[in-house]
């Protein structure tokens, strides 16, 4: 793991400067009623997820601390995926939870929580539309398509914290994207691309959601995360194939998602099912939308 101190090649592309730790511990961590408590940029790490947690389990990180990459080289999605990029061309961290109080069944609520906030940011400070695909994907539109430009992977660590992993794609061109389908900030026509205040905004937006959660004991409704939630998801509305542990699949219309942060499907022939890990795919366009087939 390579400090924000290294003075190797700090500024060897212009156009993508590094970020300030400094300027962001000032902003963020001043507070004694805040949440965060720490903020440290490394220049490279395999995975900030990893990293945070093991600090986590060794007694050596408390809920607050957040952990920023300039560049990951083993990042991680769900399902064992890989997240790669260029260095300084997103934003790649993660935040250490601790929400004790809250049941465990509530705790699929986190990276939900976490589209919310990230979601509702970029949408501010980047003045471009975002939408949800459920669980963790955050989508732009790119020449009227829709492209995942995030992802979102909460893990356990230990037994009583939760480390909050989001990657989000900022400047990467049409050359540098991993798949044909991925999208970035850029090519969604950001107003924004200097990476500290999108950071800034994505980390204020988390606290503002995270805490009243965790004060209502993860309670979705009456934190207003789950309708929040419902009224960014572009998988809701949608016709879906939902890919399940066990080789099973579904095909039916996302309907709505139930108390746990589980996807409710009205399956084709009948019935309904509450899915709550897998892979969906969206089969059409949302009433409205000019996107067609998303899938990760």
């Amino acid at each position: 793991m390579t400090s924000e101190n290294s003075p190797a090649n700090r500024w060897s592309d212009l156009e993508r400067p590094p970020l300030n730790g400094a300027a962001l511990r000032q902003a963020l961590t001043k507070r004694d009623d805040g949440l965060y408590c720490d903020i440290e940029v490394v220049q490279s790490t395999g995975s900030t997820n990893s990293d945070l947690a093991a600090l986590a389990v060794a007694g050596q990180a408390e809920e607050g601390a957040v952990l920023v990459a300039e560049e990951q080289t083993s990042g991680r999605g769900r399902l064992d995926r890989t997240w790669s990029a260029p260095p300084r061309s997103g934003l790649f961290f993660s935040v250490l939870l601790e929400p004790s109080k809250v049941p465990v069944h509530r705790l699929g609520w986190l990276p939900l929580l976490a589209g919310v906030a990230a979601a509702s940011a970029i949408s501010r400070a980047a003045g471009i539309d975002t939408a949800l695909k459920w669980p963790n994907d955050l989508l732009v539109t790119v020449d009227g398509e829709e492209r995942k430009t995030g992802g979102i992977l909460a893990e356990r660590a230990g037994e009583n914290f939760v480390v909050l992993g989001i990657g989000i794609n900022v400047s990467l061109g049409a050359h540098e994207l991993p798949v044909p389908t991925a999208g970035s900030l850029t090519l969604a026509g950001a107003r924004v691309h200097d990476r500290d205040p999108l950071l800034r905004a994505v980390l204020r937006s988390i606290e503002q959601w995270y805490v009243p959660w965790r004060d209502a004991l993860g309670d979705p409704a009456a934190s207003g995360l789950q309708e929040a939630y419902a009224a960014g998801c572009a998988t809701l509305g949608r016709k879906v194939r939902a890919e399940l542990p066990g080789e099973r699949t579904l095909v039916g219309e996302a309907v709505a998602l139930d108390g746990d942060g589980r996807l409710v499907i009205a399956v084709d022939g009948g019935g309904r099912e509450a899915v709550g890990a897998g892979d969906v795919v969206h089969l059409r366009a949302a009433s409205g939308s000019a996107s067609g087939p998303v899938s990760d």
